[in-house]
């Protein structure tokens, strides 16, 4: 007996989408020769800038990064943005012994906990003004 074989359907493979190009793209290339301090120093500036150091050129150069040119936060800021995600956690631990309370009304050492929620309360007023989100 012969059996017949089947062959399997052809699947299609997926294209992926065309990535938008933008009408000025960089397509050019340009290189600058410099010493190990130099670089040092451009990358620095580059950083405490908030760019890369390819925008910051561009920016001192053209008067302009360019319109894709991403703004990145100083290290400090990065720094000072970790650290209020940190208070927060503590924040809700504080809130979780709040709820524990108002649940039994037994909760030793209460008013402690009431100190340390306005020091958290006055480190993230502190930390959201150092932010620049005002308050």
């Amino acid at each position: 007996m012969s059996e017949d074989v089947v062959a399997p359907a052809k699947t299609r493979r997926k294209i992926p989408p065309k990535r938008m190009r933008v009408k000025d793209a960089r397509g050019r290339f340009i290189a600058v020769r410099c010493s190990e301090n130099e670089h040092a120093a451009i990358s620095e500036k580059a950083t405490q800038a908030g760019f890369s150091v390819g925008a910051f050129l561009r920016n001192l150069a053209l008067g302009d990064a360019g319109p894709r040119a991403v703004r990145r936060p100083p290290v400090e800021r990065k720094e000072l943005s970790r650290l209020l995600g940190h208070l927060g956690k503590v924040g809700s631990n504080v809130n979780q012994l709040a709820r524990g309370f108002n649940q039994t009304g037994v909760l030793p050492g209460f008013p402690e906990i009431l100190a340390a929620q306005r020091d958290i309360r006055a480190m993230r007023d502190a930390l959201m003004k150092a932010l620049g989100r005002g308050h």
